[in-house]
């Protein structure tokens, strides 16, 4: 113990001296002689763990394991919709690059022919992430073919005209035509739907298929990570609109969805220690009498702070000796939504556009967001959000589509909550994402647990060991203090989170 935990006396900084916060040369003598200094004595106070303080409160949830799993479950009906890659009169077995189809095969009572594709997996309903090239999932992919079209459906295929833009372009539906299945064929990743038209394009010159992202090119050779579900996915998915049967007809057919995926979290241990000879407990200081009870507060605000750096900014990860757990950048930045900021050239209609696609309940309905911002973002946010009312208000009866609304602390931190058209943000500053390419953290707070180790009477959860050491040839004895956490953090919904970098 004697070579690990050594102890040290602070030099005394005379008050002339390079680096002095007085512009003094009085002498003050022994800093820690009372010298009749008065009782007052300044503290630095910060706001150093807001993530921490956050999930400690709300987000705790116990393990008994410190490897533990969790399920997420992901809803089926609003991704009853694929898109067309492939179509025409006589069953389609194979991925074509003609959008073009020809009016009268497509006139009301006609036999048409679609191959559908989708983007997101059938196990678990795990779909497109914005941004995450990485973890992308493309039309077509192994997993994805379409398993909820049933005979007697209708599916609605948006149409434009025969100028169907190339490249990146996006295109508008300018009209449709609606198809009842007759019959599913399966043909590998895809299904073949032949169909019997019941409505036609009423302009008869939009004959380009929208789901094409060209006219010679179909979505399924396309990586759409990037892409916007409002602006370019949405006017090419092909949707269930109904269905329709016979008088008498019976019972339809059915299908079943598979909505839960699992995932799995470790428990990190973070230790800090502190040593103190009895002489040193005894002895009474100026300022705080008690050295003991100063440097243990400390401690715990040192070890609080190693825990906030941890799950903002850990990795999982098992070494074959230890576990470390997952923290927000590192799980947001994987799996969650992502969007760039550059301060000097994202202007407020940028920025709401961005708010737009994260927040799209395509994506996810992540409306218990917190928002934790570096200083230079959240300085950024608020010049946004009182630009209007600073200096553009022409009545107070008038209301800035974006502005700042309220300040508010919860559980110490300063919040502030700015309204925009999709719902208040809250926001607090986090000086840990100062330095680091992280601008703006979006966090759910509803699917983010933070997950201390507790079982058979054990409570890992900020546990505290205390000994006593005789120190070598010395008898005299030294009080070892070790504070210990054993936690993890579990996260879910990947859809629910966003962040700017």
């Amino acid at each position: 113990m004697a070579d690990l935990f050594q102890l040290e006396s602070t030099a005394d900084v005379a008050s002339g001296a390079a680096g002095s916060r007085l512009g003094t040369d009085l002498s003050t003598g022994a800093l820690r002689r009372k010298y009749n200094f008065g009782d007052r004595v300044s503290e630095l106070a910060i706001a150093s763990d807001p993530f921490f303080r956050f999930v400690s409160k709300v987000a705790k949830k116990p393990t008994d394991d410190p490897e533990f799993k969790f399920t997420e479950r992901r809803p089926s009906f609003h991704k009853r919709y694929a898109y067309v890659v492939a179509q025409g009169t006589s069953a389609q077995t194979a991925v074509d690059d003609e959008a073009t189809l020809t009016a009268a095969n497509v006139a009301v009572g006609k036999t048409y022919h679609l191959l559908m594709g989708t983007d997101y997996l059938s196990s678990g309903n795990i779909g497109l992430v914005y941004g995450q090239t990485n973890t992308s999932i493309e039309v077509g992919n192994s997993g994805t073919r379409p398993s909820f079209f049933l005979q007697d459906q209708i599916i609605k295929v948006n149409m434009t005209d025969d100028t169907l833009a190339a490249g990146d372009t996006s295109v508008s539906a300018e009209d449709y035509f609606l198809a009842k299945i007759e019959a599913v064929t399966t043909v590998g990743n895809y299904v073949n739907l032949e169909c019997t038209i019941v409505r036609t394009m009423a302009d008869q010159t939009k004959v380009e298929v929208c789901s094409y992202y060209a006219a010679t090119t179909s979505i399924d050779d396309v990586d759409i990570s990037g892409k916007s579900i409002s602006d370019y996915l949405e006017p090419k998915r092909c949707y269930v609109v109904g269905t329709s049967h016979a008088q008498g007809s019976g019972y339809p057919e059915t299908w079943k969805d598979q909505p839960f995926s699992t995932g799995y979290g470790r428990t990190q241990i973070w230790k800090t220690a502190m040593a103190m000879d009895n002489t040193t407990r005894a002895t009474v200081l100026k300022y705080e009498p008690n050295e003991w009870a100063r440097v243990w507060k400390e401690k715990l605000i040192e070890h609080k702070w190693d825990i906030e750096q941890s799950i903002m900014f850990g990795s999982q990860y098992d070494s074959g000796d230890e576990w470390y757990t997952q923290g927000a950048v590192d799980f947001i930045s994987s799996y969650g939504n992502t969007f760039s900021l550059t301060h000097s050239s994202k202007t407020q209609d940028d920025f709401l556009d961005d708010l737009s696609s994260f927040l799209d309940p395509r994506y996810n309905n992540a409306n218990a967001s917190l928002f934790f911002c570096d200083t230079a973002t959240y300085n950024w946010l608020h010049k946004l959000s009182g630009y209007f009312s600073n200096n553009l208000e022409v009545s107070p009866n008038f209301r800035a589509d974006m502005s700042l609304t309220a300040k508010k602390k919860v559980f110490g931190v300063d919040i502030s909550v700015i309204s925009t058209p999709f719902g208040d943000m809250n926001v607090a500053r986090n000086i840990h994402l100062d330095g680091s390419p992280i601008k703006l953290l979006a966090c759910n707070m509803r699917y983010c647990a933070y997950r201390p180790l507790v079982g058979n009477g054990l409570n890992r959860d900020t546990a505290i060991y205390v000994g006593v050491q005789t120190l070598e040839n010395s008898g005299v004895d030294r009080r070892v203090d070790l504070i210990q956490t054993e936690a993890g953090m579990e996260w879910q919904m990947p859809e629910a989170h966003a962040y700017w970098s």
